[in-house]
C-alpha cells in the first residue's frame, strides 16, 4: 500500500513501511512504554519484546476515505498507568505523523499486549 500527495510539481508517495516505522519510533519516545510487541497472536500468552530496529512489526497502518488508521501493539512499564501511556501513544503518534507527512490520521488504536517489569 502507498499513500499519495498531489503537488503541483508531481506526486510523492510514502509508503506504507515508512508511515509504520514513524508510528514505532514516535510511540517509543513516550513515558512507560517499554517496547512493541508483534502483531502476531500472542503464544502462550506471553508478548514478545522487539527491539529497537523492529518498530515497525508492532504497527499496522490501513487507509481509506478517512484517513490513516493505525494499530499499535505495545508492552507498557509495571506500575504506570496503562490508560495514560496509552493517551499519550495515540497523541503522540498522531502528532508526528501528520506533522511529518501530512496526511491525516483518523484513528490511532493501542492494543496493551503485556506489561514488563524492568531492572532500575
Amino acid at each position: 500500500m502507498t499513500n499519495r500527495i498531489a503537488t503541483d510539481l508531481g506526486e510523492v508517495v510514502i509508503a506504507e513501511e515508512l508511515i509504520a516505522t514513524l508510528a514505532g519510533v514516535a510511540a517509543i519516545e513516550c513515558y512507560g512504554l517499554v517496547g512493541m510487541s508483534p502483531r502476531a497472536k500472542l503464544k502462550d500468552g506471553i508478548a514478545e519484546l522487539l527491539g529497537r530496529d523492529n518498530l515497525s512489526r508492532g504497527v499496522e497502518v490501513t487507509q481509506d476515505e478517512g484517513g490513516l488508521r493505525v494499530d499499535l501493539y505495545i508492552i507498557v512499564s509495571y506500575g504506570t498507568k496503562i490508560h495514560e501511556v496509552a493517551a499519550n501513544v495515540q497523541e503522540k503518534v498522531k502528532y508526528t505523523l501528520e506533522k511529518l507527512t501530512g496526511l491525516n490520521v483518523a484513528q490511532v488504536n493501542v492494543h496493551v499486549q503485556g506489561v514488563r517489569v524492568t531492572d532500575k
